[in-house]
């Protein structure tokens, strides 16, 4: 698609979407009698969804765990708040932007779960775990638990403390498909000694998709005096839960993945009792070390996406919560269903439903990774993304809600060729 076609089908689209938003509320409201589970399956009813993005017809895209396009109704309030906060200028940043900004502190807070005096909003999940990480009053022959398979970002920065400050890392390996929860709890209950001042897991692992058993760790990991750091990039938006259910200390997420947020937005949960343990990424004026706000100084940053976050959370309760979780979850399984088991196909995700939603990873006998992920897209234009790292060697898959079982019928068609 060209650059003029592009603005033209981007305008018409936009007006469309935005003038469609209460019409769709409507019918997902006369869904209310039908089970999140049933609807799930309604391919015809999720293509309102499907209408609501911009998608370009050059391939299949399923790699939308990195970044989730922004749909129409959202980003058309997303150049409304650009234009808002413009039409104010430093007006708005000198006497409005806290004030609204704590605005959408307080519904975010109400919708992960927890209280508003202990949320900021960040710039992304890295940002949220670095400072946590960074922020530790770490002493030499401390040691932190984490494992092989969380993100770069976070691992990165536990070497940089390490290096820095004599902090001992110990890295813990999680199986892809684990019998029990009670096996991964012992994987990191086994390494923890009493010199453990942090340990960090994942609410579901970037790389895989695995869902793990957080309130059990953390209930482990508490009982023994360690505090824990919940790495929820994939989680919010994705899964039905609430901050407060897991008993983490610290919790961080992206806001531009499954909630939709336009780039540039991120949260931080922080326990209230451990606000004052918690030394600033950026130092701040805010003296109260109990105040939570001493940990969110970012400078200027673009305050039309914090404006945005409203309408990301309006456009997702209007599908509803369970809702889309029961999509993605019938997505992931409708194709995973149709490859698993066969010949040289190997899934480096958990079978069981209830431990993977969206994201799987799917590798195929004797094919590295990047020689997969660039067949997928030159032989049968397929976008996905490689991952070999520590025992998850495939491509990773993450359909959205605008995805289509015939999208993943093609998936599977391919799997299968490239497998044969």
């Amino acid at each position: 698609m060209n650059k003029r076609s592009f603005i033209k089908h981007a305008a018409l689209s936009g007006i469309g979407a935005t003038m469609g938003m209460d019409a769709l509320a409507a019918i997902f409201k006369t869904k209310n009698n039908i089970s999140p589970a049933a609807l799930a399956a309604d391919d015809a009813f999720w293509k309102g969804i499907r209408d609501h993005y911009i998608l370009k017809t050059d391939y299949i895209n399923l790699e939308n765990g990195y970044y989730n396009m922004t749909p129409q109704p959202t980003l058309e309030k997303y150049f409304e708040n650009i234009r808002y906060v413009n039409y104010h200028g430093a007006f708005y940043m000198r006497t409005m932007q806290v004030e609204n900004k704590q605005k959408m502190v307080a519904k975010l807070a109400n919708l992960v779960g927890c209280g508003v005096d202990e949320l900021i909003i960040t710039r992304n999940t890295t940002e949220s775990l670095d400072t946590i990480i960074s922020g530790q009053h770490w002493e030499k022959g401390d040691e932190a638990v984490m494992a092989l398979q969380d993100y770069g970002a976070m691992l990165d920065m536990f070497q940089q403390v390490s290096d820095r400050h004599g902090v001992v890392l110990k890295k813990v390996s999680v199986p892809n498909h684990p019998s029990s929860d009670e096996e991964l709890v012992s994987l990191y209950e086994n390494a923890i000694t009493p010199k453990t001042k942090l340990l960090m897991i994942c609410h579901m692992i970037n790389i895989s998709g695995q869902i793990m058993p957080v309130k059990k760790i953390c209930d482990m990991a508490h009982s023994k005096g360690v505090a824990v750091m919940v790495d929820g990039a994939h989680a919010i938006a994705q899964l039905e839960f609430k901050i407060q259910d897991l008993n983490c200390d610290y919790y961080g997420a992206s806001l531009h993945k499954w909630l939709g947020v336009p780039l540039g937005a991120g949260m931080l949960y922080v326990r209230k009792e451990n606000v004052h343990k918690v030394w600033p990424l950026i130092a701040d004026n805010e003296k109260d070390p109990h105040n939570i706000k001493r940990l969110n100084h970012t400078g200027t940053l673009p305050t039309a996406t914090d404006l945005t976050i409203a309408d990301a959370i309006d456009y997702y309760m209007m599908i509803g919560v369970k809702r889309k979780e029961e999509r993605l979850r019938y997505l992931q399984q409708y194709w995973t269903s149709k490859v698993r088991g066969v010949p040289k196909i190997v899934l480096n995700t958990p079978a069981d439903p209830q431990r993977a939603c969206a994201i799987a990873n799917v590798g195929i006998e004797g094919i590295p990774p990047a020689t997969l992920a660039k067949r997928l897209l030159e032989e049968h234009k397929i976008y996905t993304v490689a991952i070999d790292n520590a025992n998850v060697q495939g491509c990773r898959i993450t359909p959205n809600l605008y995805t289509t079982t015939a999208e993943l019928d093609a998936l599977v068609a391919a799997l299968k060729k490239l497998a044969a």
